[in-house]
């Protein structure tokens, strides 16, 4: 595994971490699970920056 882990540049533990997570997928379902990961990242993006515009709004109203 070690001449894998160096033809496609990784480490073996990154190897070995991929494959406890992903053991067991297909393809397809590895796609998709990588597909929902980044939405979820982008939704939890777009709640921060949602709650931080509420947060400056409820601020601006306390001092009027």
């Amino acid at each position: 595994m070690p001449a894998a882990c160096k033809v496609i540049g990784v480490a073996e533990q990154t190897y070995y971490r991929w494959r406890k997570s992903y053991c067991g997928l297909k393809i397809d379902q590895a796609h998709r699970l990588r597909e929902l990961e980044q939405e979820n990242a982008r939704l939890k993006r777009l709640v921060a920056d949602l709650s931080l515009d509420n947060a400056i709004i409820t601020e601006a109203m306390r001092g009027k």
